[in-house]
């Protein structure tokens, strides 16, 4: 193996250990908590966890065999289900982020009938479709032969190997990014950009709030003064960071994979 190879089999491994422990700590946070378990976003984040868990113990181990022996690390049959898995588990992963970008948007946006909304029952609902989008695709992709192990990859994915299909696999490509990134993406955007709105006016609010009592508190502490202002330029960026983060943390994790599929 050569430089690169190995320190492409270091950064999997470590991402392997990362994914693991991750999401086996928040799956231990579900059970263990009663007051996680009670909320919906519990659903959307333990459907989550488990995709991510999955993929860490069938895609990624392959992947990284597949590095170190530059080959196809199993057999036709198990390749074509971690294929397989690694379409619907990369979807459904995406879709989970924007249902969740969905709930914080009717929590913060309609919070008097939020719970009339988003129900156990709503959540499912939601989480059948993400079940069934997420399926959709990889059944194809299967039953039209476009699932094997590639060797740029070093792992089992969708693949097209006939040259005759390569018109069709590119308009399935598109339209399988197009419905999984790109909508999720969408979704996150215009989401949060609500959300944020609606923070900016609370932030606002109560800037005006400050500032009037600044001004009656005649005899406050100029450094008391100056921390209640600090304060005020904080939580208006408080906001912007957490959905920054958010959208950015999505994009980091989905857009390689995107761009180099």
């Amino acid at each position: 193996m050569s430089i690169w190879e190995l320190l492409l089999a270091f950064v999997v491994v470590v991402l392997m250990l990362v994914a693991l422990l991750a999401n086996v700590l928040v799956l231990m946070c579900f059970l263990y908590s009663a007051d996680i378990r009670k909320q919906v976003p519990g659903l959307f984040i333990l459907n989550l966890t488990f995709c991510n868990l999955l993929m860490a113990v069938s895609s990624m181990p392959l992947t990284l065999a597949g590095i170190i022996y530059k080959s196809q690390p199993a057999g036709d049959q198990v390749c074509h289900v971690v294929g397989f898995l690694e379409t619907f588990l990369t979807t459904n992963s995406m879709l989970s982020m924007a249902a969740l970008s969905i709930d914080r948007w009717i929590a913060v946006v309609f919070p008097l009938s939020y719970h009339s909304k988003m129900r156990y029952r709503d959540a499912s609902l939601i989480l059948s479709y993400t079940w069934l989008h997420s399926a959709s695709f990889p059944i194809v992709a299967a039953s039209l032969s476009w699932v094997g192990f590639h060797h740029l990859y070093a792992s089992c994915t969708l693949y097209n190997k006939r040259p005759e299909d390569r018109t069709q696999f590119v308009i399935f490509t598109g339209v399988f990014h197009a419905l999984s990134f790109l909508l999720s993406l969408v979704v996150l955007c215009f989401t949060y950009l609500k959300v944020l709105k609606v923070a900016r006016f609370h932030c606002k609010r109560i800037d005006v709030i400050t500032m009037q009592t600044l001004v009656l508190l005649v005899d406050i502490h100029p450094s008391v003064r100056e921390r209640c202002l600090e304060e005020q330029r904080r939580r208006r960026q408080r906001a912007t960071k957490k959905i920054s983060t958010f959208i950015g943390t999505f994009i980091l994790c989905f857009a390689p994979y995107v761009i180099t599929r």
